[in-house]
């Protein structure tokens, strides 16, 4: 309700102001703190001497302490419009005083007396905001258990330093405060979620770190926020134990990452590790490599104007992603790694002149069965190590036999009659030949057991993947217990095609990444303990498997839709996929999204309609908050360039009514090219998402119905369901479902011709 007409509008207008005003003078102290800081950085740094550790130990704290108070004074800033945005009362059992705790985004305390003023959302008391019910209740903190009573929860909208309405409410989200913020423009929602996080979100957020975490959550259920709301409260939960490095994201794409790049600065934290697949690719693997355009792919398999010739090929290309993608993969990789071990060791002995050190039989046992746990690189070092130990223990017994030989031999030149001078020149000799022969052990033992590992192959694990392609016989061998001949023989001939242009596809950098690790191991250990997954539903189960091996001692929150997997040529098709494959059968927490945050009652029913034309069970419909809007608009008409006059006059109507974000939704490319130049008297400055940008901006713009995946608009204008573009198939609903519930508030779909009959 309106703040002023609330009961405690007094009470809270005076506590807001006093906070505000709180906020306000440590902004200030913060700010002088921080340029004091500064100075004497700047100074310490001018007149240290190259030697002086005390001048290194105050820089390092200085710049920690600096660093510290710029987040501090971001947060500040923030919290100068909106310093919090609730309120709970709690009477801790056994206690008489009642806790007033006001919760934001930052923690705030009183300097004088450490008082605190705004509670971090992420600390263990206020999840009795987000799961609490008033009467008992408990918290889990350090300690233990708390229990008492909650006894108000109370939500606030406060913008721009102004208290506007205030609710008292149970459960985390009143109906009305919850409106208030689904109603909200798209460019806003993203950073807003920590004052509405249901129950179930939040049961995610707080999930314990070291369990693997699944998420399968539906369309506009908030994945993407809530993952980035995870990493912050565990950088929060263990700051005392990780850093923010610590803790790794990673995106479908860079657009995607530009996308939600703004959030975690909101939430206070810095420094994460964000990512995409192939760019952390690129830094394991040691080499940039030229990826070809995935989305290209994608774009020739929902492209029905082509040959039959050109769609036979492109569902042999789809197998053979399959195949690259798959841990039947991992197991050809393996097979290869086998054979390329058994030719490794070369059959040679170890020799130190006419003694053997080590045969070739005894090198190849500890290669092939005692170090066989180990990367072949690691086999080689343990390997190196005994050859050394043995080759110097064997120079000693041969330096001691000769010193013993030439001991022997001048004690008889000294036993025997010839004259003084001649024994003293025998003697000499005696001890330069002993020293001769050192002296070449001694040069011998030091190369050879460089010598030898020089011999060993040193190839680099791309060149190992290319060699395969080129080998048929051994790629054949190996495949065809896997697949079919025909897919054996294309995908064979299809990745070397590619490697031979120089470039490499998404499916090769898992293949890759593995043999580097199996032969190689890692160039270094990989500082990263949690790892966060988003639109995981189109990484494969290959991909996941090399993340858990590389990355050790890491623990993962995925998180997905099964009904968005429109890459499913290369992504999971059941979480099952991964609880075994990856963790193997280990438990892991499998937690649902159901409720859906973005889209209308209207919307929601009508992309659920479509996603039902799949009959699978197993897919997870959303379940759409209450919140009813315009009903969907299903247009005929003649022509494009029709729908195009249509919708432009229909961007005009809604950037009229104060939507700010609209998207034309294409089925391709291609349609969105078509487009482009047909709506530029609507906005000249609508712009097509290509997948190639680095940066998103919001507004107008014209996306392939393959992109607009984990992104959302105020208004969604499909451009042409059709018969012809979307048909029965699999992708084809899921694309047109992702493409429905893209839109917070308005969804109209054009259609040319026949109308498809997913919409029926």
């Amino acid at each position: 309700m309106s703040a002023a007409n609330h009961p405690a509008y007094k009470e809270e207008l005076e506590r807001c102001r006093y906070t505000l005003d709180y906020v306000k003078k440590s902004l200030e102290r913060a700010i002088e703190k921080r340029k004091k800081v500064g100075n004497e950085l700047d100074n310490v740094q001018r007149h240290m001497s190259g030697d002086s550790s005390a001048d290194y130990t105050s820089i390092m704290v200085n710049t920690l302490i600096h660093d510290a108070l710029a987040l501090k004074i971001k947060n500040l800033h923030t919290a100068k419009s909106k310093p919090y945005f609730a309120r709970i009362d709690f009477l801790e059992d056994d206690t008489k005083k009642i806790e007033k705790l006001y919760i934001g985004k930052m923690s705030l305390a009183r300097d004088e007396d450490q008082e605190i003023i705004i509670v971090d959302w992420r600390a263990p008391i206020a999840n009795l905001y987000y799961e609490g019910r008033l009467g008992a209740s408990s918290y889990e903190c350090p300690d233990g258990t708390i229990e008492g009573q909650l006894l108000l929860k109370r939500q606030f909208s406060i913008n721009n330093g102004e208290l506007e309405e205030i609710f008292d409410i149970d459960i985390t989200t009143n109906d009305e405060f919850l409106q208030t913020y689904l109603g909200a423009n798209a460019e806003n929602r993203l950073k807003e979620i920590v004052s509405t996080i249901q129950e179930e979100q939040n049961k995610i957020v707080r999930a314990p770190m070291w369990k693997p975490l699944i998420v399968q959550g539906v369309a506009g259920s908030g994945k993407t926020t809530i993952a980035l709301h995870r990493i912050a409260y565990l950088i929060y939960t263990f700051e005392k134990s990780f850093e923010p490095e610590n803790f790794m994201i990673i995106a479908p794409n860079r657009l995607f990452l530009n996308y939600i790049s703004e959030v975690l600065p909101e939430l206070g934290v810095e420094r994460v590790n964000q990512t995409t697949f192939e760019d952390f690719s690129m830094e394991l693997i040691g080499k940039k490599f030229k990826l070809t355009d995935s989305n290209y792919k994608l774009n020739k398999f929902v492209n029905y104007n082509t040959t039959d010739e050109q769609i036979s090929n492109n569902n042999l290309i789809r197998q053979a992603s399959i195949v690259k993608t798959s841990m039947y993969f991992k197991d050809i990789i393996d097979e290869y790694i086998k054979i390329i071990e058994f030719s490794f060791i070369p059959k040679q002995d170890i020799m130190l002149g006419t003694k053997v050190i080590f045969t070739y039989e005894e090198i190849n046992n500890l290669f092939t069965t005692q170090y066989a746990m180990w990367p072949i690189a690691q086999r080689m070092n343990e390997i190196k190590k005994s050859i050394t130990t043995r080759l110097k223990a064997s120079k000693q017994d041969f330096i001691s036999q000769i010193e013993f030989e030439c001991d022997r031999k001048i004690a008889k030149i000294r036993a025997s009659k010839i004259d003084e001078k001649e024994k003293q020149e025998l003697v000499i000799k005696a001890f330069e030949k002993r020293d001769r022969v050192i002296g070449k052990i001694e040069k011998v033992t030091k190369t050879l057991v460089k010598e030898y590992l020089d011999t060993l192959p040193k190839i680099s694990p791309y060149q190992y993947y290319i060699d395969l392609m080129k080998n048929a016989d051994t790629f054949d061998s190996i495949a065809s217990k896997y697949i079919d001949k025909e897919v054996c023989k294309f995908t064979r001939e299809y990745t070397l095609s590619v490697l031979n242009n120089k470039m490499l596809e998404l499916e090769d950098l898992a293949p890759i990444i593995y043999l580097k690790y199996k032969i190689y191991g890692m160039d270094e250990k990989i500082p990263v303990k949690h790892i966060v997954i988003d639109e995981a539903q189109d990484f494969s189960a290959f991909q996941f498997f090399v993340l858990k091996k590389i990355v050790k001692d890491s623990s993962f929150t995925i998180l997905g839709d099964l009904c968005q997997g429109i890459h499913s040529y290369r992504g999971v098709r059941s979480w099952e996929e991964i609880v075994e494959n990856v963790f193997e059968g280990k438990k892991c927490e499998y937690l649902t999204l159901e409720q859906s945050y973005r889209t209308t009652i209207e919307i929601m029913d009508a992309a659920n309609n479509v996603i039902d034309k799949l009959q699978n069970s197993e897919l997870l419909k959303g379940k759409p908050v209450i919140r009813h809007g315009e009903p969907v608009e299903i247009i005929s008409k003649s022509d494009i360039d029709e729908t195009a006059k249509d919708i432009c006059q229909k961007i005009i109507e809604s950037k009229a009514k104060g939507h700010k974000t609209i998207a034309v939704i294409c089925k391709t490319s291609e349609e969105c090219e078509l487009f482009l130049p047909l709506l530029k008297r609507a906005d000249k400055d609508i712009t097509v998402i290509t997948g190639n940008e680095k940066e998103y901006k919001s507004g107008i713009v014209i996306v392939p119905s393959y992109l607009s995946k984990g992104l959302e608009f105020d208004v969604v204008l499909i451009s042409n369901a059709n018969r012809h573009n979307y048909t029965e198939n699999e992708l084809d609903v899921k694309l047109l479902y992702v493409a429905m519930t893209r839109p917070l508030h308005k969804l109209l779909i054009y259609y040319v011709g026949e109308k498809t009959k997913l919409l029926d």
